[in-house]
């Protein structure tokens, strides 16, 4: 997946997680859209972990396509 792939698909990941709240907008959402809402912000940290990859691959003179997603456990375990 290329940048612009990846903002594309981080843009429309977004858009659905506002559709989301501004659809339960003062009631809790069910547990099927809480799970939702959970695998669309590990999906966007997997997105945004490929992007800063890819960032920082070609901020070293290498191949910015040889970055590769890195599994949800992994990239959920960083430290903030």
């Amino acid at each position: 997946m290329n940048d612009d792939e990846l903002h594309r698909r981080i843009d429309e990941l977004v858009a659905e997680e506002h559709r989301l709240e501004r659809a339960h907008v003062g009631q809790a959402l069910s547990e099927a859209e809480q799970q939702r809402m959970n695998d669309l912000g590990v999906q966007l940290d997997r997105y945004w972990d490929l992007l800063r990859q890819r960032d920082a691959r070609r901020r070293a003179g290498l191949d910015p396509d040889a970055a590769q997603e890195r599994s949800a456990d992994v990239v959920e375990g960083y430290r903030q």
